[in-house]
């Protein structure tokens, strides 16, 4: 016969023993999915497991929401029924569902990521497709990938490698010491001047975004450098006898400026006269290509024989002299010899190109 107290240890073996199934069965087993409104059902479709398994956990940016229900095959692959609770917020249906890990053991579970915020939303019946989903490299194909890399290192090789990497870091601990001293001061400076390393990439921004808005005239500027060094390049004979003969004559020069003071000023004062010449131009310029054609006809003349030759042609009124502009000076008779007035106005009023004899300093070369 047992007794009173021996009854109620039995008893209350079996309530903790009933209670405590109840709490693993509805907690760890997905028993409560047998009881009361079990929320929705969401059909996700692989192309593998991916390692999951039925009552994995399912969470929405990782904060448990559901259960993984019975896997079924299909044509294409395998179909998990992922039982959302009631209680969990609203899915954006276009969402990725991502096989993961949850540990270094293995345990996968069903990650659901929103790709956007806002409807619609996953409901009873709606299907994530393949297309939205991604799984773990099976273990398998990670260690076949591993061991093909292993095997297609050349052990020759790689013995190179290792030696040479033997000798290059020998009886050179104190120099890899300092590296890594330095290094660790380097950081430091590095990260008490944050703040400025975080304005120069600002300020680095800018100049980027300049120089991105100045892309056409750098590509223009680089087609035209490209330009110059091939002329550069055509020229190699050229420049180097300039590189060549340059010392003598920079010899020749020193000894001309050291022999000749004065040519300092001498090279001051032409400035001025450079300056006066350069409004004379046009003019200066027809200067230097009649001067030497008169030159050449000065030996015809001059053969030096004693002689002269040359032939004088009197061109009287053709063209006809010019007298538009000068109407306003009175005309006198050649015996008047009191004093007139200066007309100020008076100037060859014709235009360019008229068939009289255009004369006037408005006319002249450069004008």
């Amino acid at each position: 016969m047992l007794t009173r107290r021996a009854r109620f240890q039995i008893i209350g073996f079996v309530l903790i023993a009933l209670i405590g199934c109840s709490y693993a069965g509805f907690k760890y087993a997905g028993l409560d999915r047998l009881f009361g409104n079990r929320g929705y059902e969401v059909a996700l479709n692989l192309a593998s497991t991916g390692g999951v398994f039925e009552n994995a956990e399912v969470t929405y940016r990782g904060v448990p929401i559901g259960r993984v229900g019975e896997l079924k095959l299909t044509d294409d692959g395998v179909q998990v029924p992922l039982d959302i609770e009631e209680s969990a917020p609203a899915i954006p249906a276009d969402v990725e569902a991502v096989v993961t890990n949850r540990s270094a053991v293995g345990e996968q579970y069903v990650d659901l990521r929103p790709k956007k915020n806002g409807g619609p939303y996953l409901e009873e019946g709606s299907v994530i497709a393949e297309s939205r989903t991604t799984t773990p490299l099976p273990v398998q194909d990670l260690m076949m990938n591993l061991d093909s890399f292993a095997n297609s290192v050349p052990q020759d090789s790689l013995r190179t490698v290792v030696s040479e990497l033997g000798t290059a870091f020998r009886d050179n601990g104190g120099h890899l010491q300092t590296i890594l001293d330095t290094s660790r001061e380097f950081t430091t400076q590095a990260q008490n001047h944050l703040p400025q390393t975080v304005q120069l990439l600002e300020d680095g921004k800018t100049v980027l975004a300049t120089q991105n808005d100045q892309g056409s005239a750098i590509k223009s500027f680089s087609k035209d450098l490209n330009l110059l060094s091939q002329s550069l390049e055509r020229s190699d004979g050229d420049l180097r006898g300039v590189i060549q003969k340059a010392p003598p004559a920079a010899v020749q020069l020193s000894g001309l400026i050291k022999d000749n003071p004065r040519l300092g000023p001498l090279l001051a004062n032409l400035t001025t006269t450079a300056k006066l010449l350069s409004s004379h131009t046009d003019g200066m310029e027809q200067l230097f290509i009649s001067y030497p054609a008169q030159v050449a006809v000065s030996n015809t003349v001059v053969p030096g024989d004693g002689t002269a030759h040359f032939g004088l042609v009197l061109n009287l009124f053709d063209p006809m002299p010019c007298t538009k502009g000068y109407e306003g000076t009175p005309e006198r008779t050649g015996t008047d010899m009191s004093p007139a007035p200066l007309n100020k106005d008076a100037h060859c009023a014709e235009p360019p190109g008229s068939p009289t004899s255009v004369r006037g300093a408005q006319n002249a070369p450069g004008q």
